[in-house]
């Protein structure tokens, strides 16, 4: 049998056993929740929507919901590049597929990539619609929507969309295609397409969810804005003489500034290494953990000028985060200027775990200022004022007890706004509507 013939097959079959009344029917007698969430990465990966969803499905099935989780094998950031193809982890059933890796590290690599992903996904919704009521789709691959749409259409399922990242403009602003080309006019539409037909959309800001209502007004009424979150349990302050990686890293006995995380494309890289060339000749040390599309730039950036106050280390396994997310004295957040609608720093959340306090560079419109001054928990510096920034490390370094105020008010802030166990039960009461077991 071909597969097209194969494929055509399946939707007949799962279009019959999946009309909305036997659908609706099933909701409303037996009240099951089984949740199918699909995304590119999950751990091991390293990847921070990974990480979220990791964290995320097992607090959802703690709440007593059943998911299955269709991923890749590791192939964003990993020491091991295979994973178990399938895994059970307490409610949460995890099944990974190939995955490729073409030009690794290139977006046209990154591109391919997912659209194989994709399909993979495809034809694992084809096989297993049937075992699931409610489906959750994530933007990564940032074109993974567009399956939710096809199981609607095909399957009668309804699906939920998180917008991590919104595309295509984000390309459109980092100039990789320009607005007016068709590939970018075709997946607005697509997308407009996609969240009308979504039961519901998460949004990671405020000002995301206006830039999306702006896009499409018809959907204003079904997009929530839910936070990403720090576990403040697993992230605990630790005095830097008690640290071990501290003392590994030599961070002990300088005033350490840490950034965390993915250095992409949609962060600010060139407003911290012009603060740090004002502070290169202070008792003050840099430390890059991570990486990402603008890392390389950066460090021969950092030996062109033969700055010696920079430390660069890979991503670290989950367990080591607790101590080296507390190794520091200040946490650093970075977003491009004319990003603040487009990507959400999810680094900002363990950095307030931390108790450390926190440096964001940020456009004059970012919700991320809002957040940091109703924290009390730092500063925020417009893209550019490497000045200001330089200025604001050096006050910190000068007054301890400055920065353990900051340091202990971010941690309470995200303590009472933040946390898995409140940002779950966010998604539950969308998921449950979703799906009519919540008005």
């Amino acid at each position: 049998m071909t597969l097209s013939k194969w494929i055509n097959q399946k939707l007949f079959l799962y279009s019959s056993a999946y009309s909305e009344d036997k659908t609706e029917d099933l909701i409303k007698t037996e009240k099951i929740f089984k949740l199918s969430v699909v995304t590119q990465f999950f751990p091991p990966d390293y990847a921070a929507t990974g990480q979220l969803l990791e964290e995320l499905t097992r607090e959802l099935g703690n709440l007593g919901v059943d998911i299955e989780v269709f991923t890749s094998q590791p192939g964003y950031a990993f020491r091991s590049s295979h994973a178990p193809s399938v895994e059970n982890l307490g409610k949460v059933q995890v099944q990974r597929s190939r995955t490729a890796q073409l030009w690794p590290g290139r977006i046209r690599g990154k591109a391919v990539n997912g659209v194989l992903f994709t399909l993979r996904a495809v034809l694992h919704l084809l096989r297993n619609g049937n075992r699931f009521n409610l489906l959750l789709l994530t933007t990564a691959p940032p074109f993974l929507p567009f399956i939710g749409y096809l199981a609607h259409i095909w399957l009668r399922i309804p699906y939920v969309c998180i917008i991590y990242d919104l595309y295509p403009d984000i390309a459109i602003a980092l100039k990789v295609i320009s607005k007016d080309h068709w590939l970018a006019k075709l997946w607005q539409k697509l997308n407009k397409l996609v969240w009308q037909k979504s039961k519901a959309l998460i949004v990671l800001s405020p000002a995301m969810k206006m830039r999306v209502t702006a896009i499409c007004p018809q959907v204003a009424d079904k997009v929530s804005v839910i936070h990403s979150w720090g576990d403040p349990d697993l992230i605990i302050p630790i005095a830097k003489k008690e640290n071990w990686f501290a003392w590994k890293h030599n961070l002990v006995d300088k005033f350490t500034v840490i950034y965390s995380g993915n250095m992409g494309r949609c962060h600010d890289m060139d407003t911290i290494l012009e603060a740090a060339k004002l502070l290169q000749d202070e008792p003050i040390q840099f430390v890059f953990i991570g990486s990402g599309a603008k890392k390389e730039e950066l460090i021969k950036d950092v030996n062109r000028l033969r700055l010696k106050n920079f430390v660069f280390l890979p991503y670290q396994d989950k367990e080591v985060l607790p101590f080296s997310l507390t190794a520091g004295d200040l946490s650093l957040v970075s977003v491009d200027a004319g990003m603040e609608s487009l990507v959400a720093p999810s680094k900002l959340y363990p950095a307030l775990a931390s108790g450390r306090p926190i440096a964001v560079i940020c456009s004059q419109y970012s919700y991320l200022r809002q957040m940091i001054t109703e924290a009390n928990c730092g500063d925020t510096f417009e893209n550019g004022d490497s000045h200001g920034l330089a200025e604001f490390i050096r006050l910190l370094s000068q007054d301890q007890e400055l920065a353990k105020r900051m340091g202990r008010a971010g941690r309470q802030y995200m303590r009472s706004h933040f946390t898995p166990q409140i940002i779950s039960r966010q998604y539950l009461q969308v998921l449950q509507q979703s799906i009519g077991l919540y008005k």
